[in-house]
């Protein structure tokens, strides 16, 4: 997503016409419209604003994607009683067909007693509940994902 698409989807998502964000900013309704159009840029001061008025911040508003926001917020209104019911492998399988297949490919057990003590390592050592150790590795995991990601 562009900035201008970015700027125009966050001013909708507060409610808010162009010329109400002219009005707050002292830019013409004009001014608004290019940036959102992608014509010009506003400057750092005027991102700043236009962040603080979108109840954001500089880093949301210039990434602020409202798909992603929108799956979120999906997210957090289902309740913990129905995702514990999803099978999560089968539905990421429709995007990742690895994960339906590598069960009878690769011999999990090693790695699988590797997760299970540094679960148990994380329970001990910090305190957390098996749910919260898993998480914790989970959160490792995609974190080094990335940066091997970024390295390629």
């Amino acid at each position: 997503m562009n900035l201008g698409n970015s700027l125009f989807q966050a001013r909708k998502k507060r409610g808010l016409s162009q010329e109400e964000v002219a009005e707050k900013l002292g830019v013409s309704r004009q001014t608004i419209s290019k940036w959102e159009l992608d014509e010009t840029l506003p400057d750092i001061r005027q991102s700043k604003r236009l962040a603080s008025l979108y109840g954001m911040t500089l880093d949301e508003l210039v990434d602020f994607d409202l798909d992603l926001i929108d799956i979120q917020e999906a997210i957090d209104r289902v309740p913990d009683s129905v995702t514990e019911k999803v099978d999560w492998t089968k539905a990421w399988s429709k995007k990742y067909p690895i994960l339906a297949t590598y069960q009878g490919e690769v011999d999990v057990r090693p790695y699988a007693a590797a997760l299970c003590g540094l679960m148990e390592n994380l329970e001990k050592q910090y305190g957390y509940n098996e749910l919260d150790s898993m998480l914790v590795l989970k959160d490792i995991l995609a974190g080094v994902w990335k940066k091997r990601k970024k390295r390629r």
